[in-house]
């Protein structure tokens, strides 16, 4: 059966999407490092600190609000900031200091040594949140990264990096919820919370 050519588009996708989840099914042993470190954090009264930009934003929002709402099950509410969610801030930053310090002002004034620092770029260039990964390490925060493919500055600048390979921008930040929500689940694993 021959399909029109809006449908074949959107089986293309999901065949992109399918082939991303394969390729990158490894790193699920490193999101499930990071939860437990996550876990560690969060046991010290730590916090985690979410940046990117455009759908990125909205990952790192999503992954904020799995952490100080819940995931699947109940369990204690975890501080977990979206930097770019606090408009007022976010834009007297820019106005005063330039686009590049929008996230690092913010990381200095409220990361804390042990805390985590979540980037996320599918471009792995983007250079606030690159700027917000330099400030996270002037601060003795711990930095990781979901971008796209490797080699990427961001990537090479965090303590530990997920570059997603897949062909396209959509593709990658589909790749980075499914990412998100895999170290949601290996949190809830680590501090022992079950649904």
């Amino acid at each position: 059966m021959k399909l029109d050519p809006g449908t074949a588009e959107l089986h293309e996708h999901l065949d992109a999407l399918a082939h991303s989840l394969q390729a990158n099914r490894p790193a699920v042993q490193r999101v499930s490092s990071w939860g437990r470190q996550l876990a560690t954090v969060f046991d010290a009264g730590g916090r985690l600190l979410a940046c990117g930009n455009g759908g990125s934003a909205a990952e790192a929002q999503h992954l904020t609000a799995e952490l100080v709402g819940r995931f699947r099950a109940e369990r204690r509410p975890l501080s977990a900031i979206a930097l770019h969610a606090d408009t007022s801030a976010g834009t007297a930053i820019v106005n005063d200091y330039g686009a590049d310090e929008q996230f690092a002002r913010q990381v200095h004034a409220h990361g804390r040594k042990g805390d985590v620092l979540v980037t996320l770029s599918t471009s792995g260039t983007s250079s606030n949140v690159v700027a917000a990964a330099k400030a996270a390490h002037d601060v003795g925060v711990l930095t990781w990264a979901l971008t796209g493919p490797a080699p990427n500055p961001l990537a090479a600048l965090c303590d530990d990096a997920i570059c997603v390979e897949a062909s396209t921008v959509a593709t990658i930040q589909e790749m980075h919820l499914v990412l998100v929500h895999t170290l949601c689940a290996a949190l809830d694993a680590a501090l022992g919370v079950t649904a």
